[in-house]
């Protein structure tokens, strides 16, 4: 089974920018669909940007127009640009195939505070 690292988070401003990267163990050629999720303390998780092998992309209402969702299946990486980012963004990001996920990594923390 694919095992997925998750790289990138930190302690950002809000306003500010982060790229998470996400590194399989084996191709995801055969993926249709790669997703970031994230979990907020407290929280279930959730599906925040997801995309197909042909590129095509969707996103949470929350999201929207400030995370960018890229993946580069010769790298067999998934990537997320986050842009104008808020406190309520704060919780770990995870990557994984959707709908039905693999074995969860480790996810990577991002914590948006001033």
């Amino acid at each position: 089974q694919v095992q997925l690292v998750e790289s990138g988070g930190g302690l950002v401003q809000p306003g500010g920018s982060l790229r998470l990267s996400c590194a399989a163990s084996e191709s995801i050629a055969s993926i249709n669909v790669m997703g970031w999720y994230r979990q907020a303390p407290g929280k279930d998780r959730e599906l925040v940007a997801s995309i197909t092998i042909t590129g095509l992309t969707n996103y949470a209402d929350s999201v929207k127009a400030r995370f960018t969702i890229s993946r580069d299946t010769a790298k067999n990486a998934v990537y997320l640009q986050m842009n104008s980012l808020k406190p309520e963004d704060t919780a770990v990001y995870y990557c994984n195939a959707f709908p039905i996920p693999a074995a969860w990594g480790q996810g990577t923390q991002v914590t948006v505070s001033s």
